[in-house]
């Protein structure tokens, strides 16, 4: 039986973080014009809706492709299908105005199983390199969100139906957006923020605080670090720090880290599509650190753009040294005007009205207009 009252407007993510943020953003930009908004997921990501009341999420099956051992594709096949069957049962329930898949495997059952059903249809990716299963997608939705501009430079055919809306960010991050950098002086302490997710976090465990050892003492005697270190290495990281005389906050998870973001002088992080929104709108200077060995490379095409920018300094994992990083750490903390500048530079492609502007888009796909 298909729902009573206006139609709602579906968003499909799932997996990570990085997918189930901008969803939630553009469900608070729809909630303010009244739209009601349920979200579809997977049973990995279920457990972070809680933007959406209870009975607006739906779980459908899905799984990752990994690999092409035979017995994992077929299953993954098997899984995916069941998932469209689900779908389109959920599809045809709803009746919803539109169908928004914010990348990963988990939104393909539903993106196409709207497709199929000829409800209006949309992806949004959050990266400079558009992932595999929005790569699926694209050719069938009726019209594709970018967060960066040029994504389909070389497709026409897809660039014609893309629309540049930037990266959906929170409600916390746009709050700490409206703080502004403060250039540290000479004699001033100095914030360093260090993040970067459960892979991102071992890494930067090994690597920062043997960095800081390399630095001569006036400097050390400066710093002010907040740390995100993995719950295995909290008492080496802790431990590190304490030997080292440097005021340090580690832990394995900051409710508020918009707000940390913002009081920081440099930031040294991964590179996901969340993070470097939120470094943009934010305007802070970052060394970014990407994921390596990703099929889509996509955390390096998103720190090349605010590399690019003057926003970021890239260093590759390998290039991830305490020696490295403590020569960059050292030379941006004595060019203060130099960390204003990148702060500029960061914030320069940051787009706060990112939500507002997937929100028109999603209405006026669903033929229902921007004001309404």
């Amino acid at each position: 039986m298909s729902q009573s009252g206006p139609a709602p407007v579906l968003v499909a993510a799932g997996g990570t973080g990085g997918h189930l943020f901008p969803a939630e953003a553009l469900a608070a930009a729809l909630g303010k014009r009244g739209v009601t908004v349920h979200l579809v997921t997977d049973r990995r990501a279920a457990r972070f809706g809680g933007a959406f009341a209870n009975n607006a999420i739906h779980v459908v099956a899905s799984a990752t492709m990994r690999g092409r051992d035979p017995i994992a594709v077929t299953r993954t096949a098997a899984l995916l299908g069941f998932g469209l069957v689900q779908a389109w049962a959920l599809i045809g329930r709803l009746n919803p105005a539109a169908v928004i898949g914010f990348g990963g495997y988990p939104t393909i059952p539903p993106v196409l199983a709207t497709v199929w059903r000829g409800v209006p249809s949309l992806i949004h990716d959050a990266n400079a390199v558009i992932g595999r299963a929005n790569r699926l997608l694209a050719p069938r939705v009726t019209a594709i969100a970018t967060s960066f501009a040029d994504v389909f430079a070389a497709e026409p055919a897809l660039a014609a139906k893309a629309t540049l809306t930037g990266n959906p960010i929170r409600a916390a991050v746009v709050a700490a957006a409206a703080r502004p950098y403060a250039t540290p002086a000479a004699s001033d302490r100095f914030r360093l923020l260090i993040f970067g997710g459960s892979q991102g976090a071992r890494v930067m465990a090994e690597i920062v605080p043997a960095a800081i050892a390399e630095l001569d003492a006036g400097l050390r005697g400066r710093l002010i670090v907040v740390q995100q270190a993995r719950d295995e290495d909290l008492a080496r990281v802790r431990g590190a720090y304490a030997k080292l005389a440097v005021a340090a906050d580690v832990a394995p998870f900051f409710a508020d880290l918009p707000a940390r973001m913002a009081e920081s002088h440099l930031v040294i992080s991964r590179s996901g599509a969340s993070t470097v929104a939120e470094l943009a709108a934010i305007g802070r200077p970052a060394i970014l650190v990407p994921l390596p060995h990703a099929i889509d490379q996509d955390q390096f095409a998103n720190a090349g753009m605010l590399e690019h920018s003057g926003g970021a300094r890239r260093l590759t994992q390998d290039a991830f040294t305490p020696q490295r990083l403590a020569g960059e750490i050292a030379t941006l903390a004595a060019a203060p005007q130099q960390l204003a500048a990148m702060a500029a530079a960061a914030r320069s492609l940051g787009r706060l009205d990112a939500a507002d502007r997937l929100a028109d888009l999603v209405l006026r796909v669903a033929g229902k207009g921007a004001n309404q």
